[in-house]
């Protein structure tokens, strides 16, 4: 690729989280234990929810392409920041550098749109429970989870093609772990600003759209539950939402605070410990948090545990 001084590159030098060697040691250990969690973890949710008859409804399909997610997730990004922590120069190439940043928009942004379907769906069985089978039928649930993956390749087809047109200076070191768009617009050179607010505006739409739809859906959610005069009815109901809503938090919450606030207000200690959140953390957490506040997830879990332990001593 040609810099706009007509300087040659044809690949990044990844600054990393830190440039001392006994916390990229350190850090090295940590992530690595946390991604085999993120593998165990989502791979066990999609086998319960894939073998377990009673959960075989919209909700825990929708689950399953939320692990599947956090899988494809984490393993775009992970595998890469370890590799490069046990090298003395951690280089990407350029090709290499924007199939990364594509690949990892896509699933981030198919997520987002997942977590506003989730919360569609628990509206739809929550304030119309005599429709609900009729309508989030599992011809209707497939196709809209095969949306849900479409839109966001497609949409993410625009960053990285904003990206590519941006004029870059004879500097090829990003202060990042990851290939991702506010790392590679600090390398722009001239004005940029169009790109930047271009590359802001979507990551508005992509980003508020689906928080807009959640808390709407959640209000008339809340309307409904207060409704009901059981107590016991009352808590049932929170409880079925409480796990979705927290995932909600976590992860529209870092998102947003790294693509929705102008570069000048960006520093790249912040860019990274919210990307370690985002892309780390919270697909290791999300099995944790589907399994322990749910009862039918952690019912299922021991059923397969248990015939698992059966069959070995058989």
């Amino acid at each position: 690729m040609v810099w706009k001084n007509g300087t040659v590159f044809t690949e990044f030098i990844l600054l990393g989280i830190s440039s001392n060697p006994r916390t990229q040691a350190t850090l090295f250990w940590i992530f690595l234990i946390a991604y085999m969690f993120t593998l165990l973890g989502n791979v066990i949710i999609i086998l319960v929810t894939l073998t377990d008859n009673c959960l075989q409804t919209p909700m825990y399909l929708f689950i399953t392409n939320l692990s599947f997610i956090d899988i494809c997730y984490s393993s775009s990004i992970t595998p890469q920041m370890l590799k490069d922590m046990l090298s003395t120069e951690m280089k990407i190439s350029f090709s290499n550098c924007v199939a990364q940043m594509y690949i990892s928009l896509s699933l981030g942004e198919s997520e987002c749109i997942l977590l506003a379907i989730m919360a569609y769906d628990r509206y739809m069985a929550i304030c119309y429970p005599l429709h609900y089978t009729t309508i989030m039928n599992r011809s209707v649930c497939i196709k809209i989870a095969t949306g849900n993956w479409v839109c966001g390749f497609l949409l993410s087809i625009s960053h990285v093609v904003l990206i590519w047109k941006m004029d870059f200076c004879a500097n090829n070191k990003i202060n990042h772990f990851l290939c991702e768009a506010p790392g590679l617009l600090s390398l722009g050179c001239g004005n940029i600003f169009v790109i930047e607010f271009a590359i802001f505006v979507i990551g508005v739409l992509i980003l508020m759209i689906p928080v807009v739809l959640i808390i709407t859906t959640y209000i008339q959610i809340i309307r409904t539950i207060l409704k009901i005069k059981s107590i016991d009815g009352q808590q049932k109901m929170f409880s079925t939402c409480s796990s979705h809503l927290l995932v909600v938090t976590l992860f529209y919450g870092s998102a947003m605070t790294v693509y929705m606030k102008p570069r000048s207000y960006s520093t790249p200690n912040m860019d990274k410990t919210l990307a370690v959140i985002y892309t780390i953390i919270i697909p290791m957490l999300n099995p944790l948090i589907y399994t322990l506040r749910n009862k039918e997830v952690k019912r299922a879990v021991k059923i397969i545990f248990l015939k698992g332990i059966k069959m070995h001593i058989l």
